[in-house]
């Protein structure tokens, strides 16, 4: 049985429209993991984390370089739920939480402006904890 549940609406035109505008962006972006940017997510299904304005961004946390190309980051909200999912977090001034159960593989070319450095310590934390969500071999 599926149950239908009302969703809000969302404007994939107008998304796919600026996906097409970073996918043809020619400039190379030079990022670190620990850092945390300003990133294109966009529009996206169901209840995965969208972005917010005009460019359809908000900030991550850059997890893994794989090359310049690809990187694993973690999406940030300012929402406080208090479960396993959302670590808290101060990106310079203000608080966060670092979404755990939203890890994605994304283009660099997401990627819009610099934001912040991780403290190593806070940074560490974070990844220790999206260890455990991984099966052990």
């Amino acid at each position: 049985m599926v149950q239908c549940v009302q969703m809000q609406s969302k404007d994939f035109d107008k998304w796919n429209q600026q996906k097409q505008k970073i996918h043809t962006r020619e400039a190379e972006v030079f990022f670190h993991e620990r850092e945390v940017w300003w990133c294109s997510l966009g529009v996206n299904v169901g209840f995965e984390q969208d972005g917010t304005n005009e460019m359809f961004e908000r900030p991550v946390l850059i997890v893994k370089k794989f090359n310049r190309d690809v990187l694993w980051m973690l999406p940030l909200t300012r929402s406080d739920k208090k479960n396993r999912y959302y670590v808290p977090i101060s990106v310079g001034d203000s608080n966060s939480a670092v979404i755990l159960s939203q890890l994605r593989l994304i283009s660099s070319k997401r990627l819009q402006r610099y934001m912040h450095k991780l403290p190593q310590g806070q940074f560490k934390k974070i990844i220790h904890l999206v260890q455990q969500f991984f099966p052990r071999a």
